[in-house]
């Protein structure tokens, strides 16, 4: 079978680990050239880097924070420099400082909404810039259920998560007119060290809130996403694609 993005440029945030590592490797797996973004974990990052060593110069990893409008103008340029233009945004970088709202530090607030949801504005409004080149693009947010079903003690990242779903949509109806879909895939509950940080028994919890009764996969959300940047995606923007075991 015909590999779809051979020659695609793509850029990923939050590359080297969990899902956005997986979402690099379908691409990889794909033909595409994997622009991987990654925040500050040089271990995750040179594992990644050995392990797709086969992958050659279609791997390039390199280490950029998201939430800093400097650091983010810099990539793009050098982007810019090296290959014009990009075909595939997926604006997955993301973290979470979880706890009570009457106990949450005013930092611990701002970081979350600085990476999560600034950070997907900076990398989208330079994407654009470049996708415009070509009148051609698309941009994938990775958001979540928590945006619209908010969670105890994350009011900080249901906040964010749902301010990236209002960028998604207004940003899809400044993008049509030049072939640039822009969408949200909200995964659910998936199997990776994102859940770190959470006992046995609100994992028990949250197992107990999903349908299937089990957490996802990260090859099944990046089977989603390769959906949304694949031609046969070329009518839907500005929509939300939940993967999350019927939660």
């Amino acid at each position: 079978m015909e590999k779809e993005f051979v020659g695609k440029k793509v850029v990923v945030s939050g590359a080297s680990r969990g899902i956005g590592r997986a979402i690099s490797l379908a691409f990889l797996e794909q033909g595409a050239t994997v622009l991987g973004i990654y925040g500050g974990n040089e271990t995750a990052a040179q594992a990644m880097r050995d392990e797709c060593s086969a992958a050659g110069d279609h791997l390039r990893l390199t280490r950029c924070d998201v939430s800093n409008a400097t650091h983010v103008e810099e990539l793009f340029r050098d982007i810019e420099n090296e290959f014009s233009t990009i075909d595939v945004l997926i604006n997955n970088a993301g973290i979470r400082r979880d706890k009570l709202l009457a106990l949450m530090d005013v930092e611990d607030w701002q970081e979350v909404i600085n990476v999560n949801l600034t950070g997907t504005f900076l990398m989208a409004k330079h994407a654009v810039l470049l996708m415009l080149k070509q009148k051609y693009g698309r941009i994938i947010n990775i958001t979540s259920p928590a945006a619209s079903l908010g969670f105890q003690g994350q009011t900080n990242y249901s906040a964010s998560k749902a301010g990236q779903m209002g960028l998604t949509r207004s940003l899809a109806k400044e993008t049509a007119k030049k072939k640039i879909t822009v969408n949200c895939v909200a995964p659910g509950f998936i199997d990776t060290d994102f859940l770190d940080g959470l006992n046995d028994s609100q994992l028990a919890e949250y197992k107990k809130m999903v349908p299937m009764r089990r957490f996802g996969r990260g090859d099944e959300v990046a089977a989603a996403v390769l959906f949304l940047a694949s031609a046969g995606a070329a009518y839907i923007t500005g929509s939300l694609l939940d993967v999350n075991g019927g939660l």
